[in-house]
């Protein structure tokens, strides 16, 4: 217990591609690791697609936070404001709202970011009920009941044409591999399980992707991407490009266009989303993928922001802090040298920063250092380019170790429901033929690589049952 007690306190928030790597990651007999997060579990989210629509389960996706071997503490709460005087941070637990603070030697902000909505009218006002987020387990699960209400809805005989054609259009907003994935893994889920069930009303079913940029996938190789394009187009996905949300609007049925709609006012109500080009697309179901914005705690705290991130510098400090409080994943920017929030770029920064610890920051005596004086800066790191554990040796075989933060590019990818996908690895920095992949071959690359970057040997094997079970028999059309 006195031994605990001496180790230096790391306290992190989050429990993210970030903030759960790291916390992994920090040897646990070096310095006494505590972990705060709302979310009491790690989200492995390049599935969280398949999860909206039920090719896989959302316990199969996820890892508690508990699970991680030797963590001091975890607190369910929210980190609301931070005092670097006191070296404090307040938090908020989630159940009752209660306040109580926790006292670090380390602070390291892996908070993550939340949807941003770019204050686009009636988005954040229909959240949660025709409009919902695609970041979080919950949001999934929303996704997929209301997938299935509308097609139970949309099966009344009372009904009018328009409204049944309302309730089965599906929108999309965003370009980025997200709402790509999820757009493609829903045309299947329509195609392939729910038209068996519901073969009078599938033909009525419409889905749009709108994307305020000039093409999707604006990170991958521009053929690549073209060919994503086409392949949803041909799946009769009606992709709107260059052309924004400007605002999620309510209308009202008039009976007199309408004789076949004799329902009180209330059943009238139906929403549509109006776009930059002056075109309105009704819907029941509109899932919002467009962007990141800071989460609320950086709301009260002093800490210099660039674009909705906190800036950092090349060694993942805060500018000022003295070298006790760090910040990295989504929620953090590198001054001057900024790359895009991607899991890869998160998990590679925890990476980092776990080594600095363990080599070097273990090393200080936290008692001898003055009032004010910022810590030393750690030494040589190599950057963690092998994207999976046991191949970790090989880092210091390819790399060249720097006292800096070095981001390698592992590629970029991205499936395309079942059975295709595309595979940018044309700037890679892995040990592999540069190229680029697309169709099956690409789907093989996909599914291998994440499946194979599971932290337990539960999910490594549940995954793949569901992929079996959703092949032969389909995914489940039961809401719950």
């Amino acid at each position: 217990m006195i031994q605990k007690l001496l180790k230096p306190r790391v306290v992190i928030l989050g429990s993210g591609w970030a903030g759960n790597t790291l916390a992994r990651r920090l040897r646990k007999d070096l310095f006494d690791v505590r972990l705060i997060s709302p979310a009491n579990h790690f989200l492995f989210t390049p599935l969280l697609p398949s999860t909206a629509v039920g090719t896989l389960e959302f316990r199969a996706i996820e890892e508690p936070v508990r699970t991680i071997p030797g963590l001091g503490e975890y607190y369910q709460a929210k980190a609301r404001t931070l005092d670097s005087e006191q070296k404090f941070v307040r938090c908020q637990d989630v159940f009752k709202g209660n306040f109580f603070d926790v006292k670090y030697d380390y602070l390291c902000i892996a908070a993550g970011s939340k949807t941003n909505t770019f204050n686009t009218p009636g988005v954040a006002e229909k959240e949660g009920k025709e409009v919902f987020f695609l970041k979080h387990l919950h949001h999934a699960r929303q996704i997929r009941n209301r997938v299935l209400e509308c097609f139970e809805r949309a099966t009344n005989p009372n009904i009018s044409d328009f409204e049944r054609r309302r309730l089965l259009s599906f929108v999309v907003v965003g370009g980025g591999p997200t709402s790509c994935e999820f757009t493609a893994e829903l045309h299947d889920f329509l195609k392939k399980d729910v038209r068996k069930w519901y073969p009078d009303i599938i033909d009525l079913v419409k889905i749009t992707l709108v994307e305020a940029g000039p093409g999707i996938l604006g990170s991958f190789d521009m053929v690549l991407a073209e060919y994503y394009l086409e392949s949803l187009r041909e799946k009769e996905i009606d992709v709107r490009i260059n052309t924004a949300v400007v605002g999620i609007e309510d209308r009202y049925m008039d009976n007199k266009d309408d004789d076949e709609c004799q329902l009180d006012e209330g059943h009238h109500h139906y929403t549509v989303a109006k776009l930059a080009d002056g075109d309105e697309v009704p819907f029941a179901t509109l899932v919002w993928s467009g962007g990141l914005a800071p989460v609320k705690f950086f709301d009260g705290a002093c800490i210099e922001m660039e674009r909705g991130r906190a800036v950092v510098d090349d060694y993942l400090r805060l500018p000022g802090e003295k070298g006790r409080i760090f910040a990295l994943g989504d929620c953090a920017t590198v001054k001057n040298n900024s790359h895009i929030a991607t899991a890869s770029v998160a998990e590679q920064q925890a990476y980092y920063l776990g080594d600095c610890f363990n080599d070097y920051y273990s090393k200080l005596d936290l008692l001898e250092v003055e009032e004010g004086e910022d810590l030393p800066l750690p030494g040589p790191v190599y950057p963690a380019l092998m994207p999976w554990a046991p191949a970790e040796f090989m880092n210091k075989i390819l790399c060249d170790s720097s006292p800096k933060f070095q981001y390698k590019n592992r590629g970029s990818m991205a499936v395309m429901g079942s059975g295709g996908g595309v595979a940018d690895l044309t700037h890679t920095e892995l040990p592999i033929v540069k190229t680029k992949l697309s169709g099956f071959a690409a789907f093989v690359i996909w599914r291998t690589t994440y499946l194979t970057k599971q932290l337990s040997w539960s999910n490594m094997m549940l995954i793949p049952m569901y992929w079996f079970k959703t092949w032969v028999f389909g995914r489940d059309i039961s809401r719950f």
